[in-house]
This record gives C-alpha cells, sequence and structure tokens, in this order.
C-alpha cells in the first residue's frame, strides 16, 4: 500500500464487508463450544506455543480425534 492510500485509506467498504460476509456464509459453518472456567486461556496459550489460532487448534484436534477414532475400530 503506497503512502498515498496509507493517508486517505478508511478500512474496509461495504462492498468488501458484503463480499467477505459471503464467502464466510457459502464456505464455513460456524459452532459455539463451552469450556470450564480456566480452560479457554489453556487452549489459547496452547495453542499459540503451537503457532496456531485457537480455532485452527480445535479443528486439528478435532480432525486428529476423529481418524484416530476411525482407525481404531
Amino acid at each position: 500500500m503506497s503512502d498515498e492510500t496509507k493517508k486517505t485509506y478508511k478500512g474496509n467498504t461495504a462492498a468488501h464487508r458484503r463480499g467477505n460476509a459471503k464467502y464466510l456464509r457459502e464456505t464455513v459453518e460456524t459452532m459455539q463450544i463451552r469450556v470450564k472456567k480456566g480452560q479457554k486461556a489453556v487452549i489459547r496459550d496452547h495453542a499459540a506455543a503451537k503457532g496456531e489460532s485457537m480455532n485452527q487448534f480445535v479443528v486439528r484436534a478435532i480432525d486428529e480425534t476423529i481418524n484416530r477414532d476411525k482407525n481404531s475400530e
């Protein structure tokens, strides 16, 4: 981004926000989980230590567990 653009940049445009919302609607699903008090910080810190977001860590943990369970059947 040029210095001139940086001076006038005001954030995402309405079209950009609509495009992002459409992309999310069409490509991902959202789910909410509950954990015991304090567990969120443990998960966040572990994920960060592995260079992952909490979401990446949780998705990876779920995928690995599903694959392990399939292989043990």
